[in-house]
């Protein structure tokens, strides 16, 4: 799979992103809903994206996918150097799950959240960077419908290395990521295949990401992140948020079985997860 991967939890940008940007200003995006309410373990997870991604190559197929782990897992970036990052001897004895996506970025930890990825053709959105931006606006559109007041960074700027820096994905905001009161509630990364795209990211629903700074060799920045739980001072469920981004895309809901042979996966092989 010839990709290009870019973790825009710090890639280099100039696009600005309004906060009042409209959800009927953004560009028409009519996706298949994928809504899989049964947990999958983190290998199978990026597969699926990533078979998502050569379909949108394909035939130009758009889909929207919300799923979750199980069990909670450790993602790295694809270009992210694992090996001198984080201490692999502790990730094992402590029993972790773990998996390398095939988008940039940073450590996640994933375990109460909504994850969500986005797969089209780039000319959907008219570049990745507007892409990133109109599907963000829609997830804090989403948020918005229960009750969290969610907005996008206000610019892009320009910061290149940073997404392999030290620290977890949920260490510190840029432009164009979905804020409530100034912290990231969503983390997302993406990546380019011919002349299509997949994004996808996490909206968390409670817990931390601590457990990233725990297995760093030498931790970065803390987690700023915010949990919907804090925000809203309630529990919020996975189906809620997903009843939410599903109304805000325009979408019906439905059940996503098992849509692609999941055997010759690389994404289950250390070789792939610990590769760099």
């Amino acid at each position: 799979m010839a990709v290009n991967g870019l973790g825009l939890d710090g890639a280099p940008a100039t696009r600005s992103a309004s906060p009042a940007m409209s959800a009927t200003a953004l560009p028409p995006y009519r996706p298949t809903a994928l809504l899989v309410d049964a947990p999958r373990p983190g290998p199978d997870n990026m597969a699926i994206d990533a078979a998502l991604l050569d379909q949108a190559d394909r035939d130009g197929t758009a889909t929207l996918r919300l799923y979750r782990w199980d069990p909670p897992c450790l993602s790295f970036g694809r270009n992210e150097p694992a090996l001198a990052r984080y201490d692999r001897h502790k990730i094992e004895a402590l029993g972790l799950s773990v998996v390398r996506r095939p988008t940039g970025g940073r450590a996640v930890w994933h375990e109460h959240e909504v994850t969500y990825s986005v797969t089209a053709p780039i000319a959907v959105f008219g570049s990745l960077k507007a892409a990133y931006c109109a599907i963000h606006q829609r997830i804090a559109d989403a948020l918005g419908t229960l009750g969290a007041t969610a907005t996008l960074a206000p610019s892009l700027r320009a910061a290149r290395g940073m997404s392999l820096a030290l620290g977890a994905c949920f260490a510190s905001p840029v432009g164009g990521e979905v804020l409530i009161g100034g912290r990231k509630v969503v983390g997302s990364a993406q990546v380019r295949q011919g002349d299509a795209f997949l994004q996808h990211g996490s909206i968390l629903l409670d817990g931390s990401q601590d457990i990233v700074q725990q297995v760093s060799v030498r931790p970065g920045a803390p987690a700023r992140a915010v949990t919907l739980r804090e925000a809203l001072g309630r529990v919020v469920a996975f189906d809620e948020v997903a009843e939410a981004i599903a109304g805000v895309f325009g979408v019906d809901r439905r059940e996503a079985g098992q849509p692609f042979s999941l055997v010759s996966s690389p994404f289950s092989q250390s070789s792939w997860t610990w590769r760099r």
